[in-house]
């Protein structure tokens, strides 16, 4: 990724009047970030990732599918330790995204964006002890 691009980590992203997200993770252009704002205009936002946690696989997987894809947010990253993969959205649409991978931890996550190639090794990422692989 080159210096053009920075991360979020966490920070307010609203996307409407009745949601406001703060991705796990969020690649958007690197002057913005410098900027140290307190939200962040969804729209600025090439890449957002998620970290499944018990109480976040409904707003995860279902939730922030839509919002993110309605938005236009080219890639999203799903990482679930309870089932031991990794979901790849891309192609967003009104209803979600129309593009998905899942990828087992273990093998390398390789995002093809705006931004160049991203690539993810998960064989070290943790897993839940109860996972199904």
């Amino acid at each position: 990724m080159s210096g053009e691009w920075g991360f979020l980590s966490d920070v307010a992203v609203p996307f409407d009047g009745q949601n406001e997200f703060c991705p796990d993770l969020a690649v958007i252009p690197a002057a913005e970030v410098a900027k140290n704002l307190s939200a962040y205009a969804p729209d600025l936002i090439e890449l957002a990732v998620e970290v499944v946690s018990p109480s976040s696989v409904r707003n995860d997987y279902e939730i922030k599918n839509k919002a993110y894809a309605a938005r236009g947010i080219p890639h999203y990253l799903i990482f679930d330790p309870y089932k031991a993969h990794c979901v790849t959205l891309w192609n967003p649409g009104p209803e979600g995204y129309l593009g998905r991978d899942v990828i087992p931890y273990g093998q390398t996550v390789v995002v093809e964006s705006g931004i160049g190639k991203l690539s993810v090794e998960t064989a070290e990422l943790p897993v839940d002890p109860g996972a199904r692989p």
